[in-house]
């Protein structure tokens, strides 16, 4: 079973902290030419830093700051990187909101960052890749997108539609050596999590520690794991799908999400 990606160029998309970062990281040790990418010229400078002081000289890595989230920030990328073989649309929000509190342009910003930002570019990367005979696109999706969250319908709504799109798309692929799959994560310690348990664990007044587990007690509980998924954990799995081993995972909805869908399929 290889994942040696010699030879490959990979684009990952909200890549300069977080599950993103990771799945960077899990690219070019297994020898990808990765793009990191971020909103701000800064992150992108700082995650390259980062990367390579811990990858050392041998990782090959370029970094643009473009905001996928817009048509323009997409078009720019574009023409600054018109082909790649490995595509991660990993770019991404979320927030806690209450369904009856939320406003048109709250459902407009999600659709925009989470889903027409892979669209843009999968429209775009797939056409080489199909004339190439070879590729690979992988959606960041959640399982949210299986069991929708109360507190976040519009992500959860965005991570269905994620899971769809790549379905769809893979149908356009028959009979080549491209693939489209979609991965799922359960809840993971990413740098947006991060943030979210400590502001809640401050407004609870208990330490981050005893958030995490009441989390998994209430919000969360039918996760098998009872813990953050570790980005790392998250790269690894999307290392995998974007390997030739994979080569027959097609389509699928990849799940790594710790045993809190509670569906078998």
């Amino acid at each position: 079973m290889s994942t040696s990606l010699q030879g490959q160029r990979a684009l990952v998309t909200g890549s300069t902290a977080g599950i993103g970062y990771a799945i960077a990281a899990e690219l070019a040790r297994a020898g990808a030419e990765v793009i990191i990418n971020g909103r701000t010229q800064q992150r992108v400078d700082q995650a390259l830093q980062s990367l390579r002081s811990s990858l050392g000289p041998g990782a090959t890595l370029h970094g643009i700051a473009a905001d996928v989230g817009s048509a323009t920030g997409t078009q720019a990328l574009i023409a600054r990187h018109p082909d790649v073989d490995i595509l991660i649309n990993n770019a991404g929000i979320f927030a806690v909101q209450p369904f009856l509190e939320s406003q048109d342009e709250d459902w407009q910003k999600f659709y925009e960052v989470n889903v027409l930002s892979g669209v843009r570019l999968s429209r775009h990367y797939l056409a080489g890749m199909l004339k190439r005979n070879r590729g690979r696109i992988v959606f960041i999706s959640s399982e949210s997108g299986v069991q929708i969250p109360v507190e976040m319908i519009h992500y959860g709504m965005t991570k269905a539609a994620q899971i769809a799109i790549a379905r769809g798309l893979a149908q356009l692929t028959s009979g080549t050596a491209v693939t489209v799959n979609s991965v799922l994560p359960g809840p993971t310690r990413s740098e947006g999590v991060g943030t979210f348990v400590a502001e809640f664990a401050r407004k609870e007044n208990v330490t981050p520690e005893e958030f995490e587990r009441g989390f998994f007690q209430t919000a969360r509980p039918t996760s098998l794991l009872k813990r953050f998924i570790e980005p790392e954990e998250i790269a690894r799995v999307v290392a995998f799908v974007a390997s030739p081993g994979a080569s027959a995972i097609n389509g699928a909805a990849v799940r790594a999400e710790g045993g809190v869908v509670l569906s078998a399929f």
